[in-house]
């Protein structure tokens, strides 16, 4: 009598780790956080570099506040300008593909199986592959922009979100180290702005930390040492030039 096979133990199926990957491409949360980094630096910097010379409290409000909306809206206007360059800029190069999806299907689906095969994928499958994708005039389209231009053509960016942005983020950054010089004067201001300024930037260290996945310590130190170098080095400047201005 034969003897039974042992039964098989059916494994359960293991699920399947799926991991998501954090959206870094877009214009308006780039320039927000360089926009808060830029409007501390520049505006403390402006700050301590007037209140060097001993002037008074008002001369040096204004020149934060001159400081404040100046810089807002140059980095508001060079964000639009070259978001908007950009754009126009990917935008003709991918209706000049369009043209040539229409134009010349045959040739682009060449094309795109050429770049499979140079990347490793067998000739039969990298022909396959583009034909698949060449059913369809927008998935060919997208095809074509990611493997040769590298960008999605759904995610090209806003010009005035991103201006936008970063007219707020640098106001917001500008605004910190200036606040104390409404309540206090002299040395008391200078110091309650230097504090402020040095807890703003270890934030900004430490938010940037949090976004690329670097050492907040690290982070904070870097960012609290350009802050203090930049902001050092204009109030001794001040203090050099202008003293004896009252």
């Amino acid at each position: 009598m034969p003897e039974a096979e042992p039964a098989t133990r059916s494994t359960p199926a293991q699920p399947v780790h799926e991991h998501h990957h954090r959206k870094v491409q877009g214009g308006a949360a780039r320039a927000a956080v360089f926009g808060v980094s830029d409007g501390l630096v520049s505006n403390v910097s402006l700050i301590l570099g007037v209140a060097g010379a001993n002037p008074g409290p008002g001369v040096v409000r204004l020149a934060g506040l001159a400081g404040l909306v100046g810089g807002a809206f140059s980095m508001a206007a060079g964000e639009y300008v070259s978001m908007r360059a950009q754009t126009e800029l990917l935008e003709r190069e991918l209706e000049l593909e369009r043209t040539e999806i229409r134009r010349r299907p045959e040739l682009e689906r060449q094309e795109l199986a050429a770049i499979y095969e140079s990347r490793g994928i067998k000739p039969d499958v990298a022909e396959e592959l583009a034909t698949e994708m060449h059913r369809d005039p927008n998935l060919a389209l997208e095809t074509h922009a990611r493997e040769e231009l590298g960008i999605d053509p759904s995610e090209l960016g806003s010009p005035v979100q991103a201006a936008v942005s970063s007219f707020l983020a640098f106001a917001a950054g500008a605004v910190l180290p200036l606040v104390p010089w409404f309540f206090a004067r002299g040395t008391a201001a200078v110091v309650a702005s230097v504090v402020t300024a040095g807890l703003v930037a270890v934030g900004v260290g430490v938010g940037l930390s949090a976004f690329t996945g670097r050492s907040a310590l690290r982070s904070a130190l870097r960012q609290l040492a350009i802050a203090g170098a930049a902001a050092g080095v204009t109030f001794a400047v001040g203090n050099a030039v202008g003293a004896g201005v009252t």
